[in-house]
């Protein structure tokens, strides 16, 4: 036992295994909530252990699938909270949502339907998009009277589910229609997330809440472009010169991060400053475990101090 922390079937981050790991990887990805902040608080020590690791010459990357903001979006809030992080260093899912339609060609001509917010819509114009929906939607309403027809745009060619505080019986209506009735019309989510920490206080539903009222309205699964998906990770590749090998991704969520990292192949550390706790980490029904597992991410500053 160290840090006041049992063993699971996975290794306890100690001294020696920190300085094995910090001396093995080139690069660390971040998750954001859970690890870096919890809704606008920052996690005690984290602008310690990210100026420690930048000294020591890694690259830091943030990795999230909480799409609500866009990545430059998500650089104002960094700075904000004190940290001094670039929109390059910033992957989203919102980001990737994007980047998968661009990359597969989506038509110009074609528009895209938005259930979330001001992140996917950010990140779609910039990538050159038409898109519709978003929080306008959600002051929408339905009344569902005799013989109520519900229109909708026969030009819509991909509808993108993400995380949405103003999802509302309209958008899974109008989302249900365009994917059902549009030929060809893809289903997006940034990720199938069901939890996560929006606030300081308590953890809300996620993405993946509203990833599954769509998905059983129209009876299909979508095509996840956030973790544990590889996508992010084959345009973070693009991006910088590294291994995955030489890559660690450290995460508060095992079926999220800590499976995107034994996905991508990077060497991965689970931190307890999230949803994931001891027990369900230790739990006989748990397939998924990290390679190293601890506290939270301040614990490399004391580890790699001793």
């Amino acid at each position: 036992m160290a840090n006041g922390l049992p063993n699971p079937p996975c290794g306890l981050l100690t001294a020696g295994a920190a300085r094995s790991l910090v001396d093995s990887v080139d690069a660390f990805l971040f998750d954001c909530d859970g690890v870096i902040w919890k809704g606008d608080k920052l996690i005690e020590g984290v602008p310690e252990t990210l100026d420690l690791l930048r000294k020591m010459g890694k690259k830091l990357v943030f990795v999230t699938n909480n799409s609500r903001k866009s990545r430059r979006q998500y650089s104002k809030k960094f700075r904000a909270l004190g940290l001094e992080v670039t929109e390059e260093e910033i992957f989203t899912s919102s980001f990737a949502a994007a980047m998968f339609l661009k990359l597969n060609n989506f038509s110009p001509e074609k528009k895209v339907y938005v259930v979330g917010e001001d992140g996917i819509l950010e990140e779609l114009r910039l990538a050159g998009f038409e898109c519709l929906g978003g929080p306008e939607d959600g002051k929408k309403n339905i009344l569902l009277e005799a013989n109520f027809y519900f229109e909708h745009d026969k030009s819509v060619g991909a509808v993108i589910v993400g995380l949405d505080q103003y999802f509302n019986y309209y958008k899974m209506q109008y989302a249900s229609l365009c994917i059902r009735e549009n030929p060809g019309c893809l289903f997006i989510a940034t990720n199938r997330d069901p939890t996560g920490h929006m606030t300081s206080a308590q953890e809300w539903p996620g993405a993946g809440t509203m990833v599954a009222a769509v998905s059983c309205s129209v009876q299909k699964e979508p095509i996840v472009v956030g973790k544990p998906s590889s996508f992010l990770m084959d345009f973070l590749l693009k991006s910088f010169n590294l291994e995955t090998s030489r890559m660690c991704m450290v995460g508060d969520r095992l079926d999220t991060d800590i499976l995107f990292g034994q996905n991508t192949g990077c060497k991965t550390l689970l931190v307890l400053s999230g949803v994931t706790t001891l027990p369900e980490l230790q739990d006989a029904s748990n397939t998924i475990h990290p390679e190293l597992y601890t506290n939270s991410v301040y614990d490399l500053v004391g580890l790699l101090q001793q």
